[in-house]
């Protein structure tokens, strides 16, 4: 079932007023708020796909359409309100315990069951999503798209922006001051190093290899280690042959994913890879594929055990 998210989300990978009137109105792209900022309800955001979305008050039955949108609403400390959740949830714990409605393909009649006052659902799934959204919509059903973040700054904008829609600004706040000081912590760990590494990213396993190229959430993590992606010349997610594996000869080779037992060893024993200084070095390292691709606060994590696999050096003392 994994791999089959896995995939689908990587298919779709390939493939916004101002002024207050009787609400308050917020652009969803905004990046800096005040500590101090109160939160009034009613109050109107426009989300990722430009839909104004109007809260008379601070949700108390959430569901959220996707993994990461869960990770902040559980942050953010909305247990109760949480309602329902994506079919493929692994954290928190108690997420597991929720209604599920749906994957990919969610199901609308579950959803208008549970009669949430706000959908979150989640700009990389509109291209599929969009019928089933509308549906929500024309049965008076909150949706907000939450923007699909390709960087650390715009995770940041997604968790503020959550948090205000929940009423839950000041938490939210606390969570990317607290995401911002263990970043900087790391970074100035991994400018110390001597000499930069090259970076293989695979995400899926033969006989279709994927890995992230330039414009990807990975390519931003290794931009902030230090590090050099291999595959930085091509463009979001790139099928790729085993001998330009090889041929471009990585330092260190990350696996994301989890799907395939044994899959370090595996990589190892491919044929033509023992030239592979990866291979030679015994740099072939599996990372947790949540943790660094999930935009909310576990980001931090996944920067640090990606720091960790290719400069362990830093983190040493």
């Amino acid at each position: 079932m994994k791999k089959r998210w896995l995939i689908a989300v990587m298919a779709v990978l390939l493939l916004v007023g101002c002024g207050q009137e009787e609400t308050k109105k917020v652009e969803s792209t905004e990046t800096e708020q005040s500590a101090s900022e109160n939160i009034e309800f009613p109050m109107t955001l426009t989300d990722a796909v430009g839909e104004e979305v109007t809260l008379e008050a601070a949700p108390e039955k959430i569901i959220s359409m996707i993994p990461s949108n869960t990770e902040i609403l559980f942050a953010l400390g909305l247990n109760e309100e949480i309602i329902g959740v994506n079919d493929f949830e692994s954290y928190p714990e108690e997420a597991l315990e929720k209604e599920k409605i749906g994957g990919m393909e969610f199901n609308v009649e579950k959803i208008l069951s549970l009669d949430p006052d706000i959908v979150f659902a989640h700009e990389s799934i509109v291209g599929m999503a969009e019928a089933g959204l509308q549906q929500l919509r024309d049965s008076n059903i909150l949706v907000y798209v939450v923007s699909d973040a390709k960087d650390f700054d715009e995770t940041y904008t997604t968790i503020e922006e959550m948090g205000r829609a929940t009423g839950k600004l000041k938490e939210a706040q606390k969570i990317v001051e607290d995401m911002k000081v263990k970043v900087e912590d790391i970074q100035q760990k991994v400018q110390k190093v001597e000499s930069k590494k090259t970076v293989f990213v695979e995400t899926s396993d033969v006989p279709e290899i994927y890995t992230t190229g330039n414009g990807t959430f990975m390519q931003e993590i290794l931009n902030m280690l230090n590090a050099t992606n291999i595959m930085e010349d091509q463009e979001g997610w790139v099928k790729i042959d085993p001998e330009e594996i090889v041929s471009r000869n990585p330092d260190v080779m990350l696996i994301t994913y989890d799907y395939v037992e044994g899959i370090v060893e595996q990589v190892k024993q491919r044929d033509g890879f023992d030239t592979v200084t990866a291979i030679q070095n015994d740099t072939v390292i599996q990372v947790n594929e949540d943790t660094t691709s999930r935009q909310g606060p576990r980001l931090v994590e996944g920067l640090e055990e990606v720091a960790k696999a290719i400069y362990p050096e830093a983190f040493s003392e």
